[in-house]
C-alpha cells in the first residue's frame, strides 16, 4: 500500500470490480484503447493484477481518493503483454508504469500525485529497486503524454513502435515510448 496526501494506492478489492466497469464501459476515458471493456472484461482484469501482486510483488494499484474513498481508477507498474523488442529488449521483460481514472477525476492532479509516489517506489533502492521503468501510449494521447513528461520520463524517438496487436493503418497502431531510470527518472525518486 502507497499513500499521498490526497490518495491511498492499495490492492483491488471485491468492491471496486462495479465502479471499474463503469470506468472501463466510458468512450472517453477508453479513448485511446481499441474498445471499451465489458464487466466480465473488467473483473478479468482486477484478477489479472491481482495475480501479478503476487508473482511480481507489484501491480496496479487501486487508486482510492481519501477525503470520499470512492475509486479513482488504477496507477501502479506490470509487466506489458506486448510482442514487440523496443531498446533492444523485449517489452515483456521490462516494467511500465501505467494509469486510468475516470473521467471526472482528470484535471486535478490525481494521475501526477499516484504516478509520483509509484515512480519513486519502483526506483527507489529501499523500494522495488527496478533499474527502469517504462511507459507507454498512443502517439495521438497527448494527455498521457503530458504526464509522462511531468513525471521527468524521457523519450528516445528511436525507442517508438507500432503496437503488434492492432492492424497497419489503424489510428492507435503508432506508439510512443519513455523511460525513467534511477539517474534520469523522476527528481523526487
Amino acid at each position: 500500500m502507497l499513500t499521498t496526501d490526497r490518495l491511498l494506492l492499495r490492492r483491488w478489492r471485491d468492491a471496486d470490480r462495479e465502479p471499474f466497469a463503469a470506468l472501463n464501459a466510458d468512450p472517453v476515458v477508453m479513448e485511446f484503447f481499441p474498445s471499451t471493456r465489458t464487466r466480465a472484461e473488467s473483473d478479468a482484469m482486477i484478477d489479472r493484477v491481482e495475480q501479478g501482486f503476487e508473482a511480481n510483488g507489484f501491480g496496479l494499484w487501486a487508486v482510492e481518493r481519501q477525503a470520499d474513498h470512492e475509486l479513482l481508477g488504477f496507477v501502479g507498474l506490470s509487466r506489458p503483454a506486448v510482442d514487440v523488442v523496443v531498446g533492444g529488449r523485449p517489452l515483456s521483460d521490462q516494467v511500465e508504469i501505467g494509469w486510468r481514472l475516470r473521467r471526472d477525476a482528470w484535471g486535478q492532479g490525481f494521475a501526477t500525485e499516484a504516478a509520483h509516489e509509484v515512480l519513486r517506489t519502483a526506483l527507489d533502492p529501499d523500494g522495488l529497486d527496478l533499474p527502469e521503468v517504462v511507459s507507454f501510449t498512443a502517439a495521438t494521447n497527448v494527455r498521457s503524454r503530458a504526464l509522462m513528461e511531468r513525471l521527468g520520463l524521457l523519450r528516445d524517438p528511436a525507442d517508438d513502435f507500432e503496437h503488434p496487436a492492432l492492424p497497419p493503418g489503424h489510428r492507435l497502431r503508432p506508439h510512443v515510448l519513455s523511460r525513467a531510470t534511477r539517474a534520469s527518472g523522476d527528481s523526487r525518486a
